[in-house]
């Protein structure tokens, strides 16, 4: 007994110690920038995509103890792959310390699933928002990344820019738009492939593509709640911004990091309860997520031991 707990301490810090490497390797050893058309990004399109394609691989997989394995591995390749993103989001975003934040947070999440994916199996136990959440997420970076990493990235920027520079025309004058970028009185503001809203939207497909036996009618209905309005309140949102940082009432990084992707989270929050009316499964499979920790694993007993400090 003493040894099959020596054991699992040492697997689980696995968990712990290769997340923290890879972050560490990703800071020391890749640029502060990686810019899409560089060899570095097509090459770390390969594990990216190599994750995702297991994920997925794993989530249809009926098998459970091979299905958690795969799993397993999914999470771990797809967590290199944000592992060295930290830095680009940080300083290839202005400054933009939210979304380098979450990037950081999210490496140890993805290990987390994979965790009690192990967990799972040495337990013979089936969690079905593992399998959720790795379905979600598999079909939600498959859709996001097949649009940035191919042509139809630049012809949705393009058609964002062009409808976001519409709308803001409706409530003020002299809004142009060339290719990605609108200019208003003295700015002109890029739109980039985060400012598309693609992200998410995909979010919301993923967590409904997901629910198992879900019936088509109900799939619809949560699709056009969610997906139709992050669309056209995006527009508003790029609008917005353009409007703040024209009229100099506020500088970009606030007009942008603050009141743009705060108004997008609480957008998001209501969104999401209002999906829970259609379809209450994706509510049940997020809470069940929350209650991971309450499995009581020796990542979560090692934890208490240091509270209890």
């Amino acid at each position: 007994m003493a040894k099959f707990r020596l054991n699992s301490n040492i697997n689980s810090l696995f968990f712990l110690v290769i997340p923290t490497l890879f972050l560490v390797i990703g800071f020391l050893f890749f640029p502060d920038i990686i810019h899409k058309q560089d060899t570095l990004s097509q090459f770390l399109a390969i594990p990216l995509f190599i994750g995702l394609i297991i994920l997925l691989t794993g989530f249809l997989f009926k098998k459970d103890v091979i299905a958690g394995k795969i799993k397993i591995l999914g999470w771990i390749i797809f967590a290199f792959y944000w592992s060295v993103l930290p830095k680009t989001l940080y300083f290839g975003e202005e400054g933009d310390f939210v979304n380098a934040f979450i990037c950081i947070i999210g490496v140890y999440v993805l290990f987390y699933f994979a965790y009690h994916e192990y967990l799972s199996i040495s337990r013979k136990e089936k969690i079905s928002c593992l399998n959720w959440i790795a379905g979600a997420s598999a079909i939600a970076g498959i859709i996001y990344f097949g649009f940035e990493l191919t042509p139809l990235e630049i012809w949705l920027r393009e058609v964002v820019a062009a409808q976001s520079a519409a709308l803001l025309n409706l409530f003020t004058e002299g809004v142009t738009v060339e290719s990605v970028y609108i200019s208003y009185k003295s700015t002109s503001i890029r739109i980039i492939f985060a400012c598309t809203g693609v992200q998410s939207m995909v979010i919301f497909v993923g967590m409904i593509l997901a629910v198992e036996k879900l019936k088509i009618k109900r799939m619809i209905y949560g699709l056009l709640v969610t997906v139709v309005p992050v669309y056209f309140l995006n527009l508003f949102r790029n609008a917005l911004i353009t409007y703040l940082i024209g009229n100099n009432i506020t500088d970009f990084s606030t007009a942008h990091n603050i009141i743009g992707k705060g108004g997008s989270l609480i957008a998001l929050v209501i969104l999401l309860l209002i999906l829970i009316r259609f379809v209450p499964e994706v509510f049940d499979e997020i809470m069940s997520l929350t209650d991971l920790p309450k499995r009581k694993g020796p990542i979560e007993k090692f934890f208490k031991r240091i509270i209890r400090k």
